[in-house]
């Protein structure tokens, strides 16, 4: 990976298009046979977790819920699993209610080998949603994004190191520049601006950048870092949360802090991964994978 020199935009611009550095080894895999190891996440358990079963017509998987993370989303997934609720669009205000389980027959409309499993969308494209969005349920400080900078040692931080160019600009270069009150147009000419723009990159931290990005945080939540076989909320940006979910097939750091970690598995992640594996058209499925439900276990 290039390092972050002097010459501000063309250095960040390159570092910002390279491929992200291997995942530490903390993130750890799953073990064999299709279960996560239960000591998995380095929080301890302090009570049992509410669990769910998910049944595919690849096989049934079974998850608990970090209710102590994510008390909110736990209440929303298993309420549209079970079909009964009323929720609220945290923007409009409108009152939506589920009446019938709202998962039941919708498919894995997106599968990445070694990334993710994604449904939930009852359009099965990716663009529908629940009749309603909800807020992000993080806390920035439990998993040490207000520790960690931008800049580290030299080099972009490998969790946005891979950006590419235009995301890099849209994401990084772009909020920073507006914070300072800087205009763009003035930037490649002045060595002082470029000076200014990387001298707050090397101290800001990354809960800071995604600040900027429009996330908020929640203090006291017991957030975890994404790792395989977690469960995660899909979304569009910060805030923009309904129904649709994704299951790891790998560590995914570089959403830490991006997206809601709400429950892991703890059987059948060997179904998941034949999920993860099936032919598909980019990221399609060829042949169907359908949820045939999620309840919840007693």
């Amino acid at each position: 990976m290039p390092r972050f020199v002097t010459f501000l935009l063309p250095a960040l611009l390159v570092a910002g298009a390279v491929a992200m550095s291997p995942v530490h080894a903390e993130d750890g895999p799953a073990t064999k046979g299709g279960e996560t190891k239960a000591g998995e996440t380095k929080a301890k358990k302090a009570k049992a977790y509410p669990r769910a079963l998910i049944k595919t017509s690849k096989g049934d998987i079974t998850v608990e819920l970090y209710d102590d993370a994510a008390p909110e989303t736990v209440r929303i997934f298993l309420g549209l699993a079970e079909g009964k609720g009323e929720y609220t669009d945290h923007r409009t205000k409108q009152k939506v209610t589920i009446s019938k389980p709202f998962f039941d027959g919708l498919r894995f409309h997106r599968v990445i080998p070694g990334f993710m499993i994604q449904g939930g969308c009852p359009r099965g494209n990716g663009t529908g949603n629940a009749g309603f969005m909800f807020k992000d349920e993080i806390d920035a400080e439990a998993l040490g994004l207000d520790k960690q900078t931008v800049i580290v040692a030299g080099r972009v931080h490998p969790w946005i190191a891979g950006l590419g160019q235009q995301n890099w600009q849209q994401k990084v270069l772009l909020p920073v520049i507006r914070k300072l009150k800087i205009n763009p147009n003035e930037l490649n000419t002045s060595k002082e601006l470029q000076q200014k723009v990387q001298s707050t990159l090397q101290t800001m931290t990354l809960q800071e950048l995604y600040e900027l990005q429009g996330y908020k945080y929640t203090k006291g939540l017991a957030s975890r870092k994404p790792v395989k076989g977690d469960l995660a909320l899909a979304n569009s940006g910060p805030d923009t949360n309904s129904s649709q979910f994704f299951i790891n097939l790998g560590p995914t750091p570089h959403l830490t802090g991006r997206h809601t970690v709400f429950g892991r598995v703890i059987k059948g992640m060997d179904v998941v991964e034949a999920i993860g594996a099936v032919k598909a058209n980019k990221t399609v499925p060829v042949t169907p994978v359908t949820i045939t439900s999620i309840r919840k276990l007693p």
